[in-house]
């Protein structure tokens, strides 16, 4: 900023400014509280050492003095004092107001603070993220230990450690035994503050406790992002409560139609579905999911949220099978949808990309190809150009000429083979049905010839 200029206690720039504050004030720091710039014309301080000490005593982060008003300069007293005392003390131009000072470090202190909840917002998407990745609560946990720069451990309800990241920090849990009993208690959460280190230890809802600390204080916004963890936490550790045998109950109500009964056995623990509409995800693991997920066949599908099913779908490895977006009472549908985009076996594959290949993409690309093999297999074994004259003919939609033409033979000749190849395959070539099902048969690309 114009017109400032650094007369002491430049190492010391580096410190935090809270706000700033403009005083006369022989004894300002009653109306101080620490971290502030202070802004004076000195016009009824007479003794500056002494003013100089009772600042920083009180945490001022700095001085500005403004001259061209009661001094022509800043007083020899004031700098020497400042400078003995490692306190930064800036030079104020006349021509540089007080008022655009303090506008300046508002702003540079509001978009800090938007900063810092940009950043929170961020880091809980990242939490999110890994709450939806193989278990659930051991990713956060790790996720949590790497926003903070700290370590993190998760505790069952009798203590015993369930996770710890790093390793080592295992053993930070056995000083926390008197913590655990205060939340066994009541305790919404318990704080401590060290010179060395700062811990926060917080319930799961019931289902245990996690503690986090770091080596620095936590600000606001880490507290925010503890919270987000703690309520992801308890939601991973719930899901993981519904056993298997119940999930794959509660999926075969769905499936059946019977979405009230279903909801009301899961609310039995704790376990809510998800409202329309909903996707679901057919995958090959059956790891720890954070939503609703059931075994189904050698598959295991998870039924979630539409708006989930992005970041659901980004955090499963492997293949995925996903169904279109529909409601909760038409799961049945769903299920099928997602087993058929994962039996396509074709990555990550959503049953819309599935059916906008045709029918060929809904149907088993396998036995398809072994079928039209089997009744194909006369026209092969007779002539070769059989096959490429019945593609034209069904193309051509049973037209001669335009057929022929395709072909470059005369429409006799293709008469010839559409005769013969209804004798070799035993089939009315003017039957819809008969046509409908050639023209799949001829459409199955063949395999890639090998050697």
């Amino acid at each position: 900023m114009a017109g400032l200029r650094v007369l002491a206690g430049r190492a010391a720039l580096d410190r935090p400014v809270r706000w700033v504050a403009v005083s006369e004030l022989e004894d300002p720091t009653p109306f101080l509280e620490g971290d502030e710039l202070v802004l004076t014309t000195g016009m009824r301080t007479a003794s500056w050492r002494p003013y100089i000490t009772r600042l920083v005593d009180r945490g001022v982060a700095g001085l500005g003095f403004g001259i061209g008003l009661s001094h022509a300069r800043v007083p020899d007293e004031l700098v020497a004092a400042a400078a003995d005392a490692g306190l930064p003390l800036v030079e104020v131009a006349r021509e540089t107001p007080f008022i655009a000072i303090g506008k300046t470090v508002s702003d540079l202190l509001a978009a800090e603070h938007y900063e810092e909840i940009t950043g929170a917002f961020e880091a809980q998407g990242r939490l999110t993220r890994a709450a939806l990745r193989g278990d659930g609560a051991a990713s956060v946990a790790d996720r949590l230990a790497r926003e903070l720069g700290g370590w993190v451990v998760l505790l069952d309800e009798t203590g015993t450690v369930r996770h710890a990241t790093p390793p080592e920090a295992e053993e930070r849990a056995a000083g926390l035994r008197s913590e655990f009993a205060r939340l066994r208690s009541g305790a919404a959460a318990v704080a401590l503050a060290g010179p060395e280190e700062n811990v926060v230890v917080q319930p799961l809802g019931g289902r245990g406790f996690f503690a986090v600390g770091a080596g620095h204080p936590f600000t606001p916004i880490a507290h925010t992002i503890v919270n987000a963890a703690a309520s992801l936490l308890t939601l991973a550790l719930e899901q993981g409560a519904a056993p298997e045998r119940l999930r794959s109950a509660v999926l075969r109500l769905l499936i059946a139609g019977e979405t009230e009964t279903a909801r009301e056995v899961l609310a039995d623990v704790g376990v809510t579905l998800p409202d329309d509409p909903v996707v679901v995800l057919a995958v090959a693991e059956s790891g720890p999911i954070r939503a609703f997920h059931a075994p189904h066949g050698d598959l295991t599908v998870v039924i979630c949220a539409e708006p989930e099913a992005p970041a659901l779908r980004d955090a499963l490895d492997g293949p995925v099978g996903i169904s279109l977006p529909g409601p909760l009472s038409r799961v049945a549908t769903a299920v099928d949808q997602a087993v058929r985009a994962y039996r396509a076996g074709r990555g990550k594959l959503s049953f819309a990309d599935l059916a906008g290949q045709g029918l060929l993409g809904l149907l088993d690309a396998g036995a398809v190809r072994a079928y039209a093999d089997v009744l194909l297999a006369p026209l092969d074994e007779q002539r070769g150009d059989l096959r490429e004259s019945l593609q034209a003919y069904l193309a051509c939609n049973g037209h001669w000429d335009a057929a022929a033409q395709r072909l470059g033979v005369h429409r006799h000749t293709l008469r010839y083979r559409m005769k013969k190849a209804a004798e070799l395959l035993g089939r009315d070539l003017d039957d819809p049905a008969t046509r409908a099902e050639l023209w799949i048969a001829l459409s199955v690309p063949s395999p890639p010839r090998t050697g």
